[in-house]
């Protein structure tokens, strides 16, 4: 019996003994490995300010152009901060799926930290942390998953009438609708409906929508302009450039508006005295029930940071895309010709397009892949940052370095795209490329762990709002103004946004009841 005894210990110090041979050699060849690894090139740095004087009012393409000369694998010193900028499907590759485990953090943003967000974001909380991984889940179950998704099929398409029913008020009166408002209308509500129960936006007060729409498009710019306390961090208690400030005040706006809904519920809830089943309510009122009891994982401030997540990135990048989309349309009418050839063509009877419809239209998929290339929501998608050294096309990544991928520059690169400056959605048909993260020559939603967990809301929400525009209107310009003269100037953020909103006259088409 001893002697059993001894050889099964013998047996089991050698496997430990052996496991942490190989662990250990394992550890030494990477790092061996990545001592011998060069550090990705990169353009001469000024003392102290380093290359900050590059980065311009438009970083994704003063990236863009600097990688040009440098490579797809670009490290640049921005003040104090290491940064390290992608710029080819290949690298992606090895950013968001080869070694997303080590760099799926997010680095420090003076903005975001100035009102502690970076504690309770889905966006910005480590993928590691036990807060993270359960709003991820939460906003997969409760809003995103198929099943939610087919349930709340009804009530976007409602709102998509709502916004063809504005439209066609605009046509009798032949006037030029701002696009910009109007789609952001419809994206307002369809969050807003999923979230609260309630419609935030109303066409007819277009005007003073600027509250909601501008407070949201404030957020996103001053989070992704270029701030020196990024750079320098003891500069942070000066907020020269006001970023954070602004930051502040757009995001207390939200909350006031969330603290209502969540009072008027915790109220309603009280006076019941028998209340509802949850899964009647919509997401706050999940998110309110699992704030009950002793063991609650989270309480109502934690809510309104998660709220203010989903609402800014629901609401913002949905509208911009189509926006971008009819604008390059207006740009090319043969191109919007087609599209609406097969939109007219598929539906045939039908007055209105149906999501079930979008399977059916190809072109008008390739249409909406086309705007995500040239146009990416968020142009170098949101910082990252290496949790350990990492080895990128043969690159070492040391550990700290913010890394962004340029995926504006991978969507305009002449050797992965044929005329890559021109808008061809004819690019995109028979090929089996889409936005899911799997083809990094085309990731306007991120990859990996971090992918968008709103990816496929927002991908029906555009398909459908676009063919729905499509199919119910002809589009022109205003009175002087001819296609080839569109102005497509961009505003640099968090996301990328068309400077002057995109006018145009809605013509209602006649189609057979």
């Amino acid at each position: 019996m001893d002697t059993m005894l001894g050889k099964t210990l013998f047996l089991l110090v050698c496997f430990i003994l052996s496991c942490f041979f190989i662990i250990s050699t394992t550890r030494y060849r990477r790092r061996k490995s990545l001592t011998a690894a060069a550090t990705p090139p990169g353009p001469p740095r000024l003392p102290i300010i380093g290359n900050i004087n590059l980065v311009g009012k438009d970083p994704h393409r003063s990236f863009a152009n600097l990688s040009k000369t440098y490579g797809p694998v670009m490290s640049l010193k921005l003040g104090c901060l290491n940064t390290v900028v992608i710029t080819s499907p290949e690298a992606a590759r090895e950013v968001l799926r080869t070694h997303d485990q080590f760099l799926s953090n997010r680095g420090s943003n003076n903005s975001i930290n100035s009102f502690n967000h970076q504690e309770r974001s889905l966006v910005w909380l480590p993928s590691s942390s036990a807060r993270w991984k359960l709003w991820r889940k939460l906003s997969a179950t409760l809003l995103f998953s198929p099943q939610r998704m087919e349930a709340t099929k009804d009530l976007r398409m409602k709102k998509v009438k709502d916004l063809l029913s504005f439209m066609s008020e605009s046509s009798e009166r032949k006037e030029a609708v701002d696009i910009s408002r109007a789609l952001f209308t419809t994206t307002l509500n369809i969050i807003s409906s999923l979230l609260f129960s309630v419609d935030l936006g109303s066409y007819d007060r277009l005007k003073e929508l600027n509250g909601f729409q501008d407070t949201v498009t404030g957020v996103m710019e001053a989070i992704g302009n270029p701030d020196a306390a990024n750079y320098f961090p003891f500069l942070r208690f000066f907020d020269l450039q006001g970023n954070s400030k602004k930051v502040k005040d757009n995001i207390e706006r939200l909350f006031r508006v969330f603290r209502g809904f969540i009072d008027a519920k915790i109220a309603e809830k009280t006076l019941r005295s028998n209340p509802k089943d949850v899964t009647d309510g919509d997401f706050l009122d999940a998110l309110l029930h699992l704030t009950e009891g002793d063991e609650a994982e989270f309480n109502t401030n934690d809510i309104e940071h998660f709220l203010s997540d989903l609402f800014t990135a629901g609401t913002d990048t949905s509208s911009s895309t189509v926006e971008w989309a009819m604008a390059e349309l207006l740009s090319n009418p043969k191109t919007m010709e087609k599209a609406q050839a097969e939109i007219d063509h598929v539906i045939g009877q039908k007055c209105i397009v149906q999501e079930s419809d979008i399977s059916e239209l190809p072109y008008l998929q390739a249409v909406v892949k086309e705007t995500f290339r040239l146009h990416p929501p968020a142009p170098l998608l949101v910082p990252r940052k290496a949790e350990s050294d990492v080895e990128v096309l043969g690159y070492m990544v040391r550990k700290d370095t913010q890394v962004l991928i340029n995926v504006w520059a991978i969507g305009r690169d002449p050797s992965v795209w044929e005329n890559p400056s021109q808008f061809e959605p004819e690019r995109f048909l028979g090929k089996e490329i889409d936005v899911k993260g799997r083809d990094y020559e085309l990731t306007p939603f991120g990859g990996g762990r971090r992918i968008c967990p709103g990816l496929p809301l927002a991908v029906k929400t555009v398909n459908l709002m676009l063919a729905s525009l499509l199919h119910s209107f002809d589009w022109k310009l205003p009175k002087g103004i001819n296609p080839e003269e569109l102005d497509m100037d961009e505003t640099f953020g968090l996301t990328l946004h068309k400077t002057n909103p995109l006018h145009a006259i809605p013509i209602k088409k006649r189609h057979p009841n």
